[in-house]
């Protein structure tokens, strides 16, 4: 197949009030063109909507009906994404009629892991058929379900993409460079060469920091990191957190974006929580990378959490690994899951599969994902 225009979307767990948007070129194994990336700010009614939808599906927990609010934030954020697709393409000079497909990933509101005996759950709002009408576009969507009914994590999905830009840089698959994103939840991909790679989340990123600035009054986050940096690490507290049975367990894993959550930072002032909770995040990945086939020497790191200097000199001081922003490669380091999402759409197009027995932990590669158009 010859590398087609996709675009892709990410609404992240943290709730930063924006969607992610990317165009690349790509077949689905290689990246041909980076194309261009946009931050696309919802209305403050939708960001209200999203909050309280989360709040609701944390209430609903799988059981029974879902909550009416579900399909009034899957119509509304439908709607945005689309708008912000048309706008993206064509402030690129591009017509829609030239784009491949969008990877629409949806607004996560809740998922489950798997556990011994039962099958994981996950749900994530967005309407494939909808934006398949707005866009007149093909739309790959839902991409996490048939991986979790295989008994997989569902989660996560980022890694084959992971590899494709290391494939394009000149790190290569030597072992010793690993991607860490840090947006609400933290995951690593790690790459040993040939078909040898794995991917996990490690623990929480900026979800618990950002949580806890806001109970503060603060803010919405841990900005420049200035917060965290003014305040000491309450060690003693650290040491107990860190000996979370998650932590340790072995992959495949993941969590969802509430697991860890502000609580971690009860009864500690702004500054000294924040730089507890800083603290953890980074401690949790050096825990992550300890469970690698083999210890990476280096980390690039997307997500916003990359531009929380705090964090960044955390990850190097407390996991003994050099960290440096995926701009150091070349790469935006704010569009890659949004990009991840375009490279997986042309992947579902193709047939190819999008988790795997070293990310989610399903039995063989796996397919997924469902296609309106």
């Amino acid at each position: 197949m010859e590398p087609i225009w996709a675009v892709g979307l990410m609404t992240g767990t943290v709730l930063d009030g924006n969607i992610d948007v990317a165009l690349i070129k790509t077949d689905g194994e290689r990246i041909q063109d980076y194309g261009t990336y946009t931050l696309a700010p919802y209305p403050q009614a939708i960001r209200s909507l999203l909050e309280e939808t989360l709040r609701q599906a944390r209430v609903w927990n799988f059981e029974g009906p879902e909550p009416a609010i579900f399909r009034e934030a899957e119509e509304a954020l439908t709607r945005a994404q689309s708008a912000a697709v048309k706008e993206l393409v064509e402030s690129y000079g591009m017509r829609m009629s030239e784009i491949g497909v969008v990877g629409f990933h949806g607004q996560t509101v809740l998922h489950r892991a798997p556990q011994k005996g039962r099958l994981g759950q996950t749900r994530q709002l967005g309407d494939g058929e909808l934006m398949h009408s707005l866009l007149g576009t093909k739309v790959v969507y839902d991409f996490r379900t048939a991986d979790m009914q295989a008994g997989g994590q569902g989660a996560p999905l980022s890694a084959s993409y992971h590899v494709a830009m290391l494939r394009s840089s000149d790190v290569g698959g030597d072992g010793d460079t690993a991607i860490l994103n840090l947006g609400g939840v933290a995951n690593v991909t790690w790459w040993g060469g040939g078909d040898d790679f794995v991917a996990f989340d490690t623990g929480p990123a900026n979800a618990p920091l950002n949580d806890f600035i806001k109970t503060k009054g603060l803010g919405e986050m841990d900005r420049d990191g200035a917060i965290s940096a003014a305040g000491k690490v309450d060690e003693a507290r650290l040491a107990k957190l860190l000996e979370h049975p998650y932590l340790s367990a072995p992959y495949p894993k993941s969590l969802d974006r509430f697991d860890f959550g502000a609580e971690m930072a009860e009864g500690l002032g702004a500054e000294d929580g924040a730089a507890t909770l800083a603290a953890f995040t980074a401690s949790a990945v050096g825990k992550g990378l300890d469970l690698l086939p083999r210890r990476p020497k280096r980390l690039v790191v997307s997500g916003g959490g990359r531009h929380n200097p705090t964090i960044m000199a955390m990850l190097a001081s407390r996991t003994g690994v050099e960290a440096v922003p995926a701009e150091a490669l070349g790469w935006s380091g704010d569009a890659v899951e949004a990009q991840c999402f375009a490279f997986l759409a042309v992947r579902v197009l193709r047939g190819l599969p999008i988790s795997f027995p070293g990310t989610t932990g399903v039995p063989e590669p796996m397919r997924g994902g469902r296609i309106a158009g």
